[in-house]
Protein backbone atom coordinates (compact mmCIF):
# COMPACT_ATOMS: atom_id res chain seq x y z
CA UNK A 1 0.00 0.00 0.00
CA UNK A 2 1.26 3.44 -0.91
CA UNK A 3 0.77 5.82 2.00
CA UNK A 4 -1.08 8.94 0.91
CA UNK A 5 -1.92 11.85 3.17
CA UNK A 6 -3.56 15.19 2.50
CA UNK A 7 -3.76 18.68 3.88
CA UNK A 8 -7.15 20.17 3.11
CA UNK A 9 -7.54 23.77 4.31
CA UNK A 10 -10.59 25.92 3.67
CA UNK A 11 -9.53 29.22 2.05
CA UNK A 12 -11.60 31.40 4.34
CA UNK A 13 -8.60 32.84 6.19
CA UNK A 14 -4.87 32.60 6.64
CA UNK A 15 -2.82 29.46 7.19
CA UNK A 16 -2.65 29.61 10.99
CA UNK A 17 -0.42 27.72 13.41
CA UNK A 18 -2.87 24.84 13.95
CA UNK A 19 -3.32 24.28 10.24
CA UNK A 20 0.42 24.44 9.68
CA UNK A 21 0.97 21.74 12.31
CA UNK A 22 -1.62 19.51 10.62
CA UNK A 23 0.12 20.05 7.29
CA UNK A 24 3.50 19.25 8.84
CA UNK A 25 2.30 16.03 10.52
CA UNK A 26 0.67 14.87 7.28
CA UNK A 27 3.76 15.79 5.24
CA UNK A 28 6.12 14.02 7.64
CA UNK A 29 4.10 10.82 7.68
CA UNK A 30 3.99 10.66 3.90
CA UNK A 31 7.70 11.42 3.57
CA UNK A 32 8.70 8.84 6.19
CA UNK A 33 6.81 6.07 4.42
CA UNK A 34 7.85 7.02 0.91
CA UNK A 35 4.28 8.05 0.17
CA UNK A 36 2.55 11.00 -1.44
CA UNK A 37 1.30 14.24 0.05
CA UNK A 38 -1.70 16.05 -1.45
CA UNK A 39 -2.70 19.70 -1.06
CA UNK A 40 -6.45 20.03 -1.48
CA UNK A 41 -8.21 23.37 -1.25
CA UNK A 42 -11.70 22.85 0.19
CA UNK A 43 -13.38 25.88 -1.33
CA UNK A 44 -17.01 24.76 -1.57
CA UNK A 45 -18.00 27.66 0.72
CA UNK A 46 -18.03 30.12 -2.15
CA UNK A 47 -19.23 33.06 -0.08
CA UNK A 48 -16.33 32.91 2.39
CA UNK A 49 -13.57 31.49 0.20
CA UNK A 50 -11.24 34.10 -1.29
CA UNK A 51 -8.36 34.17 -3.73
CA UNK A 52 -6.33 36.09 -1.17
CA UNK A 53 -6.73 33.28 1.37
CA UNK A 54 -5.72 30.69 -1.23
CA UNK A 55 -2.58 32.70 -2.00
CA UNK A 56 -1.63 33.01 1.67
CA UNK A 57 -2.04 29.24 2.13
CA UNK A 58 0.20 28.55 -0.86
CA UNK A 59 2.70 31.16 0.30
CA UNK A 60 2.76 29.68 3.80
CA UNK A 61 3.32 26.15 2.51
CA UNK A 62 6.14 27.35 0.26
CA UNK A 63 7.82 29.33 3.05
CA UNK A 64 7.70 26.32 5.38
CA UNK A 65 9.07 24.09 2.64
CA UNK A 66 6.14 21.66 2.76
CA UNK A 67 6.15 20.55 -0.86
CA UNK A 68 3.25 18.51 -2.21
CA UNK A 69 3.14 15.73 -4.78
CA UNK A 70 -0.36 16.53 -6.00
CA UNK A 71 -2.21 19.81 -6.03
CA UNK A 72 -3.29 22.28 -5.30
CA UNK A 73 -6.61 20.56 -6.11
CA UNK A 74 -9.80 22.61 -5.85
CA UNK A 75 -13.17 21.18 -4.86
CA UNK A 76 -15.01 23.79 -6.92
CA UNK A 77 -13.55 22.12 -10.01
CA UNK A 78 -15.12 18.78 -9.09
CA UNK A 79 -18.83 19.65 -8.72
CA UNK A 80 -19.80 17.42 -11.62
CA UNK A 81 -18.21 14.44 -9.87
CA UNK A 82 -19.99 15.21 -6.59
CA UNK A 83 -23.37 15.48 -8.30
CA UNK A 84 -22.72 12.16 -10.00
CA UNK A 85 -22.09 10.50 -6.64
CA UNK A 86 -25.17 12.10 -5.06
CA UNK A 87 -27.25 10.50 -7.81
CA UNK A 88 -25.52 7.17 -7.23
CA UNK A 89 -26.51 7.21 -3.56
CA UNK A 90 -30.09 8.12 -4.47
CA UNK A 91 -30.31 5.26 -6.95
CA UNK A 92 -28.99 2.68 -4.49
CA UNK A 93 -31.33 3.93 -1.76
CA UNK A 94 -28.64 5.32 0.55
CA UNK A 95 -29.91 8.88 0.21
CA UNK A 96 -33.29 10.59 -0.11
CA UNK A 97 -34.90 13.89 -0.99
CA UNK A 98 -36.05 16.01 1.92
CA UNK A 99 -38.80 18.56 1.26
CA UNK A 100 -39.06 20.02 4.77
CA UNK A 101 -39.12 23.80 4.82
CA UNK A 102 -36.74 25.91 6.83
CA UNK A 103 -39.66 27.02 8.97
CA UNK A 104 -40.55 23.43 9.87
CA UNK A 105 -36.94 22.58 10.67
CA UNK A 106 -36.65 25.66 12.88
CA UNK A 107 -39.82 24.72 14.77
CA UNK A 108 -38.58 21.15 15.15
CA UNK A 109 -35.28 22.32 16.58
CA UNK A 110 -36.99 24.74 18.97
CA UNK A 111 -39.30 22.00 20.28
CA UNK A 112 -36.41 19.57 20.78
CA UNK A 113 -34.40 22.12 22.70
CA UNK A 114 -37.44 22.89 24.88
CA UNK A 115 -37.57 19.17 25.75
CA UNK A 116 -33.80 19.27 26.38
CA UNK A 117 -33.21 16.86 23.53
CA UNK A 118 -30.27 16.91 21.13
CA UNK A 119 -31.47 18.73 17.99
CA UNK A 120 -31.59 16.47 14.95
CA UNK A 121 -33.74 15.92 11.90
CA UNK A 122 -36.69 13.61 12.65
CA UNK A 123 -36.35 11.78 9.31
CA UNK A 124 -39.87 12.68 8.26
CA UNK A 125 -39.07 12.44 4.53
CA UNK A 126 -36.93 9.32 4.80
CA UNK A 127 -39.71 6.90 3.88
CA UNK A 128 -41.68 9.04 1.42
CA UNK A 129 -42.79 7.11 -1.64
CA UNK A 130 -43.53 10.22 -3.66
CA UNK A 131 -43.04 13.96 -3.16
CA UNK A 132 -45.68 15.74 -1.05
CA UNK A 133 -48.18 17.94 -2.85
CA UNK A 134 -47.86 21.71 -3.20
CA UNK A 135 -44.09 21.83 -2.83
CA UNK A 136 -42.54 24.75 -4.68
CA UNK A 137 -39.01 24.67 -3.29
CA UNK A 138 -36.48 22.12 -4.59
CA UNK A 139 -35.52 19.49 -1.99
CA UNK A 140 -32.20 18.95 -0.27
CA UNK A 141 -30.58 15.51 -0.41
CA UNK A 142 -29.96 13.70 2.87
CA UNK A 143 -27.83 10.65 3.58
CA UNK A 144 -29.52 7.69 5.25
CA UNK A 145 -27.52 7.24 8.41
CA UNK A 146 -27.99 3.75 9.92
CA UNK A 147 -30.76 3.92 12.50
CA UNK A 148 -29.48 1.12 14.69
CA UNK A 149 -26.13 -0.09 15.94
CA UNK A 150 -22.89 1.79 16.34
CA UNK A 151 -20.33 3.48 14.19
CA UNK A 152 -16.76 2.82 15.27
CA UNK A 153 -13.88 5.14 14.41
CA UNK A 154 -10.49 3.53 14.95
CA UNK A 155 -8.38 6.56 15.69
CA UNK A 156 -4.60 6.32 15.95
CA UNK A 157 -4.50 9.10 18.55
CA UNK A 158 -7.74 8.70 20.49
CA UNK A 159 -8.09 4.93 20.20
CA UNK A 160 -11.44 3.34 19.39
CA UNK A 161 -14.22 5.94 19.47
CA UNK A 162 -17.79 4.60 19.38
CA UNK A 163 -20.84 6.56 18.22
CA UNK A 164 -24.43 5.41 18.76
CA UNK A 165 -26.12 5.69 15.35
CA UNK A 166 -29.32 6.90 16.99
CA UNK A 167 -27.40 10.01 18.03
CA UNK A 168 -26.30 10.76 14.47
CA UNK A 169 -28.34 12.86 12.08
CA UNK A 170 -29.36 12.23 8.47
CA UNK A 171 -26.98 14.87 7.26
CA UNK A 172 -27.58 16.95 4.16
CA UNK A 173 -25.17 15.99 1.37
CA UNK A 174 -26.53 18.38 -1.30
CA UNK A 175 -28.27 21.69 -0.79
CA UNK A 176 -31.43 22.75 -2.56
CA UNK A 177 -29.38 24.57 -5.22
CA UNK A 178 -27.47 21.37 -5.92
CA UNK A 179 -24.18 22.37 -4.26
CA UNK A 180 -22.65 19.57 -2.18
CA UNK A 181 -21.86 19.91 1.51
CA UNK A 182 -18.54 19.61 3.32
CA UNK A 183 -18.89 16.15 4.83
CA UNK A 184 -19.92 14.65 1.49
CA UNK A 185 -17.26 16.18 -0.74
CA UNK A 186 -14.54 15.25 1.75
CA UNK A 187 -15.60 11.62 1.48
CA UNK A 188 -15.64 11.63 -2.32
CA UNK A 189 -12.27 13.37 -2.48
CA UNK A 190 -10.62 11.00 -0.02
CA UNK A 191 -12.07 8.06 -1.94
CA UNK A 192 -11.10 9.30 -5.42
CA UNK A 193 -7.64 10.40 -4.32
CA UNK A 194 -6.96 7.10 -2.52
CA UNK A 195 -6.11 8.85 0.74
CA UNK A 196 -4.87 6.25 3.22
CA UNK A 197 -4.29 8.38 6.32
CA UNK A 198 -6.23 11.45 7.47
CA UNK A 199 -4.44 13.55 10.08
CA UNK A 200 -6.48 16.54 11.23
CA UNK A 201 -7.74 18.46 14.27
CA UNK A 202 -9.92 16.65 16.79
CA UNK A 203 -12.74 19.10 16.11
CA UNK A 204 -13.40 16.82 13.11
CA UNK A 205 -13.84 13.67 15.19
CA UNK A 206 -17.65 13.83 15.05
CA UNK A 207 -17.41 14.33 11.29
CA UNK A 208 -15.41 11.12 11.06
CA UNK A 209 -18.44 9.07 12.15
CA UNK A 210 -20.60 10.62 9.43
CA UNK A 211 -17.88 10.18 6.80
CA UNK A 212 -17.27 6.54 7.76
CA UNK A 213 -20.96 5.76 7.19
CA UNK A 214 -20.94 7.38 3.75
CA UNK A 215 -17.78 5.50 2.77
CA UNK A 216 -19.32 2.21 3.88
CA UNK A 217 -22.43 2.95 1.83
CA UNK A 218 -20.14 3.43 -1.17
CA UNK A 219 -18.40 0.14 -0.43
CA UNK A 220 -15.08 1.80 0.42
CA UNK A 221 -12.88 1.11 3.44
CA UNK A 222 -12.31 4.26 5.52
CA UNK A 223 -8.80 5.71 5.73
CA UNK A 224 -6.80 5.57 8.94
CA UNK A 225 -7.81 8.53 11.09
CA UNK A 226 -5.61 10.44 13.51
CA UNK A 227 -7.35 13.34 15.23
CA UNK A 228 -4.84 15.70 16.81
CA UNK A 229 -5.70 17.70 19.98
CA UNK A 230 -6.07 21.45 19.66
CA UNK A 231 -3.33 23.97 20.44
CA UNK A 232 -3.88 26.28 23.40
CA UNK A 233 -2.46 29.72 24.03
CA UNK A 234 0.16 30.35 26.71
CA UNK A 235 -2.60 30.84 29.26
CA UNK A 236 -4.12 27.44 28.50
CA UNK A 237 -7.11 28.83 26.60
CA UNK A 238 -8.34 28.22 23.07
CA UNK A 239 -6.36 30.16 20.50
CA UNK A 240 -7.70 33.40 19.11
CA UNK A 241 -6.15 35.86 16.66
CA UNK A 242 -5.07 37.92 19.65
CA UNK A 243 -3.34 35.04 21.43
CA UNK A 244 -1.46 33.18 18.73
CA UNK A 245 -3.83 31.98 16.00
CA UNK A 246 -2.16 34.32 13.57
CA UNK A 247 -1.06 33.64 10.03
CA UNK A 248 2.07 31.55 9.62
CA UNK A 249 3.46 34.38 7.50
CA UNK A 250 3.38 36.62 10.55
CA UNK A 251 6.07 34.39 12.00
CA UNK A 252 8.14 35.19 8.93
CA UNK A 253 7.40 38.89 9.38
CA UNK A 254 8.51 38.68 13.03
CA UNK A 255 11.86 37.28 11.97
CA UNK A 256 11.62 33.53 12.52
CA UNK A 257 13.37 31.03 10.28
CA UNK A 258 11.06 28.41 8.73
CA UNK A 259 13.06 25.52 10.17
CA UNK A 260 12.70 27.00 13.66
CA UNK A 261 8.94 27.23 13.18
CA UNK A 262 8.80 23.63 11.87
CA UNK A 263 10.85 22.39 14.85
CA UNK A 264 8.52 24.30 17.15
CA UNK A 265 5.42 22.92 15.45
CA UNK A 266 6.52 19.30 15.53
CA UNK A 267 6.95 19.51 19.31
CA UNK A 268 3.42 20.85 19.78
CA UNK A 269 1.80 17.53 20.61
CA UNK A 270 4.52 15.11 19.48
CA UNK A 271 7.71 13.96 21.14
CA UNK A 272 10.65 11.64 20.67
CA UNK A 273 12.15 11.08 24.08
CA UNK A 274 13.59 14.27 25.53
CA UNK A 275 14.90 15.57 22.20
CA UNK A 276 14.02 19.19 21.54
CA UNK A 277 15.95 20.08 18.39
CA UNK A 278 15.21 18.19 15.18
CA UNK A 279 16.54 18.69 11.70
CA UNK A 280 14.06 18.11 8.89
CA UNK A 281 15.68 14.75 8.17
CA UNK A 282 15.36 13.73 11.82
CA UNK A 283 11.69 14.71 11.83
CA UNK A 284 11.05 12.56 8.77
CA UNK A 285 12.99 9.64 10.22
CA UNK A 286 11.36 9.67 13.65
CA UNK A 287 7.83 11.00 13.24
CA UNK A 288 5.05 8.51 13.93
CA UNK A 289 1.33 9.07 14.41
CA UNK A 290 1.36 6.76 17.44
CA UNK A 291 3.62 9.21 19.31
CA UNK A 292 1.16 12.10 19.05
CA UNK A 293 -0.05 13.11 22.51
CA UNK A 294 -3.72 12.92 23.43
CA UNK A 295 -3.57 16.08 25.54
CA UNK A 296 -3.60 19.58 24.08
CA UNK A 297 -0.32 21.41 23.55
CA UNK A 298 0.27 25.03 24.58
CA UNK A 299 2.18 27.74 22.79
CA UNK A 300 5.46 28.84 24.36
CA UNK A 301 6.98 31.86 22.69
CA UNK A 302 10.12 31.71 24.82
CA UNK A 303 10.85 28.25 23.42
CA UNK A 304 10.25 29.45 19.86
CA UNK A 305 12.70 32.32 20.38
CA UNK A 306 15.24 29.89 21.85
CA UNK A 307 14.88 27.58 18.86
CA UNK A 308 15.14 30.47 16.44
CA UNK A 309 18.35 31.74 17.98
CA UNK A 310 19.75 28.21 17.84
CA UNK A 311 19.06 28.03 14.11
CA UNK A 312 20.42 31.53 13.51
CA UNK A 313 23.70 30.48 15.15
CA UNK A 314 24.03 26.98 13.67
CA UNK A 315 22.61 27.29 10.15
CA UNK A 316 24.79 28.10 7.16
CA UNK A 317 25.27 31.89 7.04
CA UNK A 318 24.27 31.92 3.36
CA UNK A 319 20.95 30.26 4.25
CA UNK A 320 20.23 32.72 7.06
CA UNK A 321 21.32 35.51 4.74
CA UNK A 322 18.72 34.60 2.14
CA UNK A 323 16.01 35.12 4.74
CA UNK A 324 17.70 38.23 6.15
CA UNK A 325 17.71 39.75 2.66
CA UNK A 326 13.90 39.87 2.72
CA UNK A 327 13.86 41.81 5.99
CA UNK A 328 16.45 44.25 4.70
CA UNK A 329 14.52 44.66 1.46
CA UNK A 330 11.32 45.74 3.16
CA UNK A 331 13.39 48.36 4.99
CA UNK A 332 14.40 49.88 1.69
CA UNK A 333 17.85 48.30 1.50
CA UNK A 334 19.30 46.40 -1.45
CA UNK A 335 21.65 43.90 0.23
CA UNK A 336 23.67 43.63 -2.99
CA UNK A 337 24.80 47.23 -2.46
CA UNK A 338 26.53 46.44 0.81
CA UNK A 339 28.93 44.02 2.46
CA UNK A 340 28.60 40.25 1.92
CA UNK A 341 25.44 39.12 3.69
CA UNK A 342 27.21 36.04 5.08
CA UNK A 343 29.67 38.24 6.98
CA UNK A 344 26.87 40.23 8.53
CA UNK A 345 25.09 37.04 9.62
CA UNK A 346 28.27 35.68 11.21
CA UNK A 347 28.81 38.91 13.11
CA UNK A 348 25.23 39.20 14.38
CA UNK A 349 24.01 35.61 14.84
CA UNK A 350 24.87 35.36 18.53
CA UNK A 351 23.48 38.82 19.19
CA UNK A 352 20.02 38.27 17.68
CA UNK A 353 17.02 36.15 18.58
CA UNK A 354 15.16 36.95 15.37
CA UNK A 355 15.92 38.09 11.85
CA UNK A 356 13.94 41.21 12.66
CA UNK A 357 16.44 42.08 15.39
CA UNK A 358 19.33 41.16 13.10
CA UNK A 359 18.02 43.42 10.34
CA UNK A 360 17.45 46.38 12.65
CA UNK A 361 20.89 45.96 14.24
CA UNK A 362 22.55 45.73 10.83
CA UNK A 363 21.13 48.81 9.12
CA UNK A 364 24.32 50.78 9.83
CA UNK A 365 26.26 48.42 7.57
CA UNK A 366 24.29 49.84 4.64
CA UNK A 367 23.52 53.42 5.65
CA UNK A 368 25.68 56.15 7.09
CA UNK A 369 24.29 57.28 10.47
CA UNK A 370 21.75 60.06 10.01
CA UNK A 371 22.47 61.14 13.57
CA UNK A 372 24.16 59.83 16.69
CA UNK A 373 22.57 58.30 19.75
CA UNK A 374 22.21 61.38 21.96
CA UNK A 375 22.99 59.70 25.27
CA UNK A 376 25.95 57.74 23.94
CA UNK A 377 27.41 60.68 22.00
CA UNK A 378 26.99 62.99 24.97
CA UNK A 379 28.92 60.55 27.10
CA UNK A 380 31.96 59.89 24.89
CA UNK A 381 32.17 62.69 22.30
CA UNK A 382 34.17 65.76 23.34
CA UNK A 383 36.68 68.16 21.81
CA UNK A 384 39.42 65.78 23.02
CA UNK A 385 37.85 63.10 20.83
CA UNK A 386 39.03 65.05 17.78
CA UNK A 387 42.67 64.23 18.55
CA UNK A 388 41.73 60.60 19.24
CA UNK A 389 39.96 60.32 15.88
CA UNK A 390 42.95 61.86 14.11
CA UNK A 391 45.23 59.20 15.60
CA UNK A 392 42.76 56.43 14.76
CA UNK A 393 42.36 57.63 11.20
CA UNK A 394 46.11 57.80 10.71
CA UNK A 395 46.61 54.25 11.99
CA UNK A 396 43.77 52.82 9.93
CA UNK A 397 44.81 54.66 6.75
CA UNK A 398 48.26 53.15 6.98
CA UNK A 399 47.10 49.53 7.24
CA UNK A 400 48.22 47.42 4.28
CA UNK A 401 45.63 44.74 5.08
CA UNK A 402 42.07 45.49 6.15
CA UNK A 403 41.51 42.39 8.30
CA UNK A 404 40.02 41.96 11.79
CA UNK A 405 43.47 41.08 13.16
CA UNK A 406 45.12 44.15 11.63
CA UNK A 407 42.26 46.39 12.74
CA UNK A 408 42.45 45.07 16.30
CA UNK A 409 46.19 45.78 16.40
CA UNK A 410 45.65 49.31 15.09
CA UNK A 411 43.06 50.16 17.74
CA UNK A 412 45.31 48.64 20.42
CA UNK A 413 48.20 50.78 19.20
CA UNK A 414 46.12 53.95 19.57
CA UNK A 415 45.07 52.90 23.07
CA UNK A 416 48.69 52.27 24.12
CA UNK A 417 50.09 55.48 22.65
CA UNK A 418 47.35 57.62 24.25
CA UNK A 419 47.35 55.79 27.57
CA UNK A 420 43.66 54.97 27.21
CA UNK A 421 41.91 51.69 27.82
CA UNK A 422 40.81 49.79 24.75
CA UNK A 423 37.13 50.58 25.42
CA UNK A 424 37.84 54.29 25.60
CA UNK A 425 39.09 54.13 22.03
CA UNK A 426 36.65 51.54 20.66
CA UNK A 427 33.44 53.11 21.97
CA UNK A 428 33.81 56.59 20.42
CA UNK A 429 34.91 54.85 17.21
CA UNK A 430 31.86 52.57 17.35
CA UNK A 431 29.47 55.51 17.74
CA UNK A 432 31.19 57.31 14.88
CA UNK A 433 30.80 54.45 12.41
CA UNK A 434 27.52 52.92 13.70
CA UNK A 435 25.63 55.86 15.16
CA UNK A 436 25.01 54.03 18.44
CA UNK A 437 26.76 52.23 21.29
CA UNK A 438 26.01 48.63 20.18
CA UNK A 439 27.63 46.61 17.41
CA UNK A 440 29.68 43.46 16.95
CA UNK A 441 33.32 43.71 18.16
CA UNK A 442 34.90 46.80 16.73
CA UNK A 443 37.49 44.94 14.65
CA UNK A 444 34.75 42.80 13.04
CA UNK A 445 32.54 45.85 12.52
CA UNK A 446 35.28 47.86 10.78
CA UNK A 447 36.32 44.86 8.71
CA UNK A 448 32.79 44.44 7.33
CA UNK A 449 32.28 48.18 6.74
CA UNK A 450 35.48 48.39 4.73
CA UNK A 451 38.26 50.98 4.59
CA UNK A 452 36.49 53.67 2.57
CA UNK A 453 33.26 53.65 4.59
CA UNK A 454 35.09 53.56 7.93
CA UNK A 455 37.37 56.49 7.16
CA UNK A 456 34.51 58.53 5.69
CA UNK A 457 32.38 58.03 8.77
CA UNK A 458 35.23 59.00 11.09
CA UNK A 459 35.60 62.22 9.08
CA UNK A 460 31.84 62.84 9.35
CA UNK A 461 31.93 62.34 13.13
CA UNK A 462 34.92 64.67 13.38
CA UNK A 463 33.02 67.38 11.51
CA UNK A 464 29.96 66.82 13.70
CA UNK A 465 31.99 67.29 16.89
CA UNK A 466 33.64 70.44 15.52
CA UNK A 467 30.30 71.87 14.47
CA UNK A 468 28.10 70.91 17.41
CA UNK A 469 30.49 70.90 20.34
CA UNK A 470 32.48 73.81 18.93
CA UNK A 471 29.34 75.94 18.86
CA UNK A 472 28.60 74.97 22.46
CA UNK A 473 32.15 75.91 23.48
CA UNK A 474 31.93 79.25 21.71
CA UNK A 475 28.63 80.00 23.39
CA UNK A 476 30.10 79.22 26.81
CA UNK A 477 33.12 81.46 26.17
CA UNK A 478 30.86 84.33 25.10
CA UNK A 479 28.73 83.90 28.21
CA UNK A 480 31.81 83.82 30.44
CA UNK A 481 33.21 87.07 28.96
CA UNK A 482 29.87 88.85 29.32
CA UNK A 483 29.67 87.83 32.96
Amino acid sequence: MIVKTRFAPSPTGHLHIGGARTALFSWLYARRHGGRFVLRIEDTDRERSTREAINTILEGMAWLGLDYDEGPLFQTERFERYQEMVQALLVQGSAYRCYCSRERLAQLREAQLARKEKPRYDRRCRRLVKPPANIDEPPVIRFKTPEEGQTVVDDRVRGQVIFDNRELDDLIIARADGTPTYNFVVVIDDMDMAITHVIRGDDHLNNAARQVNILKALGVSPPVYAHVPIILDEGGKKLSKRTGAASVMEYRDEGFLPEAVLNYLVRLGWSHGDQEIFSIDEMVERFDIDDINQSAASLNRAKLLWLNQHYLMTSEPAHVGRHLNWHLGIRGIDPADGPPIEEIVKSQAQRSKTLLEMAEQSLFFYRDPANYDAKAAGKVFSMETLELFARVRAELSALPDWTPQALHSAVMTVAQTTGLKLGAVAQPLRIAVCGGPVSPPIDITLSILGRETTLRRIETATSWIQRVLGQVGSALDTHSRQS
